[in-house]
């Protein structure tokens, strides 16, 4: 079994920062990509950004330069540093990693259960 759990979500006025953490854990031979997702209520789950297994950096444009991923490949955590939050920014947020399982095996995503982020205006 392989778990991702989020945590540092919380209520924060704009302008403020927050540092999401996500850990996975179980049977894991290695990590591929990791990234952040976020889903407002009503709307689709959209990309926030996303980290190779060597670094290399993926963001959205309403992020960028405000927010930043960073992982511990030894640790298995992703983290997505938020500043300047904006209420707009408002989301359930959910990590992603593309996990192998075992050397014999494809790997595949899984997802975290979410931790939710509000920002007040």
């Amino acid at each position: 079994q392989v778990q991702l759990v989020e945590s540092g979500g919380g209520v924060v006025q704009a302008g403020g920062s927050l540092r999401l953490s996500c850990a996975a854990s179980g049977s894991i031979f290695n990590i591929n990509d990791m990234g952040w997702y976020r889903q407002a209520p009503g709307k689709q789950r959209d990309l926030v950004a996303t980290i190779s297994s060597d670094g290399r950096t993926n963001y959205a444009d309403s992020v960028k330069g405000r927010f930043t991923i960073s992982r511990d490949n030894a640790k298995n955590m992703v983290y997505l540093q938020m500043n300047s939050l904006k209420p707009e920014d408002t989301a359930g947020y959910y990590c992603k990693a593309n996990i192998r399982r075992r050397t014999w095996t494809n790997a595949r995503d899984y997802w975290g259960e979410g931790t939710l982020v509000t920002v007040s205006s």
